[in-house]
Parts: C-alpha cells; structure tokens; sequence
C-alpha cells in the first residue's frame, strides 16, 4: 500500500451510505468496533474484506401454499411479509444467506399456523393469524439479527367446488331468513287485523266509515268502477240455518 501511494487509496477508502452498514473481517477476523457506517472507512487490500449489509425494510411475497384446514379443508393462502436487519453483525455472522432463510421460514411458518385454523377463521380472522405469525417469524429470526415487522395474509383461495357449495348454502340461508320474514309479517298483519275487527265491532259507524273511505278510494284510482253495498244482513234469510 505505501509503494503504490497514491493510488492505493481509491482500494484503502471505501464509502457505505446512511441505509448501510459494513461488517469488516481481517485475516478471517472480525474487527473490533462492531460495523463500519454510514461514511468513510478504512480496510487494508488483500488483508481485510468486508460485506455490505441494507438496514431498510424489504419485502417479499411468500408463495401459494396449499395448506390443510383444521376441519380438513384445503385452501391456497399467500402472504406478504416484510423484515430489516436489527444487526448487521449477526445478520452476517449467525447466519449464511439471511434473506433466503427468512423466506424458507416465512413459508413453512405460514403453512404451521394455517393448519390449526378452521376454514371459518381463515376467511374472518386475518389479522390475528397475521399478527401470530408476525409473532412467531420475529422469536424465530431474531438470533439471526432479523426484525419481522409486519406479516399480510393476501388471499385465501377455495377450491370451484367448495365455492359453489358455499354459495348454495348461503343461498339457502338467505331464503330460508326471507320466509321467516315474510311469516313473521303475515303474522304481525293478522294479529293487525284481528285488532282492527274488533274496534269496528265496538262501533258499527267505523264499519260504514271504513267502506266510504275504500270507495273514495277506488273513485281516485278507477273512475268507470261503480260499488254497490250489500248489507249482509239481507242474505240472512237465504242461508241455511244451522
């Protein structure tokens, strides 16, 4: 290095920006001081080497897995999990390829905690398997200098046939809630009427009010339309007696 002055320095100084650190090795060993960073920094040619490590958060899409329900039920779910290095020095040290182990983690950690989930709490409770499975990446990469922040389940996909059985169902349901409805209005309506008989039995001019108002109404609606009252007190006569 001091033979070549001046032009070993542009070998000696090496530069790493705000979002990085350095891990610095010499002969094998790693440097007192822990990492190197952000800015200038002195290594010596052939002797010492150095990785760069990113501090920023990185994301990643884990891949379709095809899980196993709690009530037996198979599923496709895919998740998106982002992570940052803690530190840099275990992230280089503890172990080989931090990104590709986190990755593998990530998969096999998705499909351990779908499969205690029934096929109910998959579809409605994303945000608890995420926040557990957040949980359980962070404890498992955290020797590794990797900090899991934030875990996002993206899609639970079914099978065409147990859709087409759940639309059916949901179906069914959705018919079977109308005629209890509609029963339970029909029931309201007699209960109604019943009431309403009653009244005009305690009072014969409600009767003869009640048919003018039904009149005044047809003559708004169907002018040709001509009602004659038949008093069923006529008819008595013709009846047969019991």
């Amino acid at each position: 290095m001091i033979f070549t002055l001046p032009f070993s320095l542009f070998v000696c100084f090496k530069v790493v920006a705000e979002y990085e650190r350095a891990v610095i090795f010499r002969m094998g060993r790693l440097r007192a001081g822990g990492a190197r960073g952000p800015g200038v920094f002195f290594v010596l040619p052939c002797i010492d080497n150095y990785c760069k490590v990113d501090l920023r958060t990185v994301s990643f899409d884990v891949p379709p897995q095809e899980v196993l329900s709690k009530d037996s039920v198979t599923v496709s779910v895919d998740a998106v999990v982002y992570y940052r290095i803690s530190d840099p020095l275990k992230a280089v040290i503890q172990v080989a390829n931090y990104s590709h182990s986190t990755r593998l983690l990530a998969a096999t950690t998705l499909r351990n905690v779908l499969g205690t989930r029934n096929l109910s709490e998959l579809l409605t409770e994303r945000e608890a398997i995420s926040h557990t499975m957040q949980a359980s990446l962070d404890d498992a990469t955290d020797p590794w200098g990797v900090k899991v922040e934030r875990v996002e389940i993206k899609d639970v996909s079914l099978p065409t046939a147990l859709q087409r059985a759940m639309a059916a169902e949901a179906e069914a349901s959705r018919e079977a809630r109308a005629k209890v409805i509609a029963a339970e209005g029909e029931m309201k309506s007699a209960r109604a009427l019943k009431e309403a008989s009653d009244v005009m039995c305690e009072s014969p001019a409600a009767l003869q009010l009640r048919y003018l108002q039904t009149l005044n109404s047809i003559a708004s609606e169907k002018n040709s339309t001509i009602i004659f009252p038949l008093p069923i007190d006529l008819l008595k006569g013709f009846m047969p007696r019991s």
